[in-house]
């Protein structure tokens, strides 16, 4: 099972692996449902979603705007939607270039800190994201129970500069790689109903 926190890691850095022959694609209005979710009701209708077809590539499966939503991946046995502002999507995307080349997660930020630093990529000055994460019952194919995250990143953001601690906690914000041009705030906002 994946923690809330764990959950941001993987969530930060997206991990896309390719889609198994035995993995089961869903239909792409259950794909699309199951992405917007993480969002706040008012902005849901018009997200872009990226979501998967039977030969495993990720690719839209809604034009939309101001947020990019991610489908849940059949290749990963837990349950996993994020949303994120469209800013975000040179980002975003870098990081799933690299982790198809065979990347880790740290490689993956260490790659991307540096292009954002060097000026190859860009970050914006502030942008949010949104997701849900839980196991799934075998019981049911669905997941129970969903932990809320959300994320704020502030490119260079300190302790200091923000007041928010970088000490990661599921009570309060906190602010993961204080001072680095990945810096985001996190925000656990619990478990619900999916």
């Amino acid at each position: 099972m994946r923690t809330v926190l764990s959950s941001a890691v993987s969530l930060g850095f997206m991990v896309v692996p390719a889609v198994t022959a035995t993995a089961q694609v869903k239909p792409v209005d259950q794909q699309i449902t199951e992405a917007v979710s993480a969002l706040p009701e008012t902005v849901r209708a018009g997200a872009k979603v990226l979501g998967y077809r039977g030969d495993g590539g990720l690719r839209t499966i809604r034009e939309g705007q101001t947020f990019v939503c991610l489908a849940d991946d059949p290749a990963n046995p837990n349950f996993h939607v994020a949303c994120y502002h469209e800013s975000l999507e040179p980002f975003m995307a870098r990081g799933r270039e690299l982790r198809r080349d065979g990347k880790t997660v740290p490689e993956s930020q260490q790659i991307r800190a540096e292009e954002i630093r060097g000026g190859t990529l860009q970050m914006p000055v502030h942008a949010a994201l949104y997701s849900l994460s839980g196991p799934v019952s075998q019981a049911t194919g669905k997941p129970d129970s969903v932990a809320a995250l959300f994320v704020i990143y502030m490119p260079n953001a300190t302790e200091e500069g923000t007041g928010v601690a970088a000490q990661p906690s599921r009570e309060r914000p906190w602010l993961m790689f204080p001072g680095q041009p990945i810096s985001h705030v996190m925000v656990s906002g619990g478990w619900r109903k999916p």
